[in-house]
């Protein structure tokens, strides 16, 4: 897991005087040091990569690990980003790297999760039942077993419902890649999925078709 950075702003209240501001007067402000601005970028962009990463692993209080990690390498780097205007794609790759890399070691250690997940996945009702909640266990378990390029790849797809365009984009990777890394995820999952009909009605509800 990614290490915890403890001084990473979990939680600020910032003046209003500096939320309307652009995403590239926030770039710029963010380069050039000023505390304002790291806050701002936190409070704007965090539920986004919190969001993404529980859908991606399954797990709230790991979502909260890659934030953490991700807003670090980007206060350490905001000096890289060329296009001051292209903040949020900017924070977007560092999420989508990190995470790779996550899935990546959780694998190395051959290591699955089997505790109840805590996803942002919407089954369709306001509160889930603990038929719904095992399902929810059941699909992240399969999920596991992906390589990491193609759970991410399937998790930002179908979780994230990003085109392939914006997936090559963010992975840099070419379009062909990720449709073969989306064949080979949904071929997989399809065969694990032939004897669990529960999952099946998920996942074809949810338009995925595998």
């Amino acid at each position: 897991m990614p290490t915890h950075r403890s001084h990473i702003p979990l939680s600020l209240v910032e003046g209003p005087n500096h939320r309307a501001a652009s995403d590239g007067d926030l770039a710029r402000g963010l380069i050039a040091g000023n505390a304002w601005a790291t806050a701002e970028v936190w409070r704007r962009f965090a539920p986004m990569v919190l969001i993404m990463a529980a859908r991606t692993l399954g797990s709230e209080s790991e979502a909260e690990d890659i934030a953490q990690e991700v807003f670090h390498r980007l206060f350490r780097k905001a000096n890289t980003l060329r296009d001051p205007d292209s903040l949020r794609s900017f924070i977007f790759s560092f999420a989508v790297r990190v995470l790779k890399s996550e899935l990546r070691s959780r694998r190395a250690r051959g290591w699955l999760s089997f505790k109840e997940p805590q996803a942002f996945v919407d089954l369709g009702s306001e509160t889930m039942d603990v038929e719904s909640r095992d399902l929810l266990r059941r699909f992240y378990g399969l999920l596991d077993r992906l390589a990491a390029r193609d759970r991410l790849v399937f998790a930002l797809r179908h979780l994230e419902r990003m085109t392939v365009e914006e997936i090559a984009a963010s992975m840099d990777i070419s379009h062909s890649t990720v449709k073969r890394s989306l064949a080979h995820a949904t071929a997989k999952l399809s065969r694990w999925l032939e004897s669990d009909l529960g999952l099946v009605g998920l996942l074809q509800g949810k338009g995925w078709n595998a």
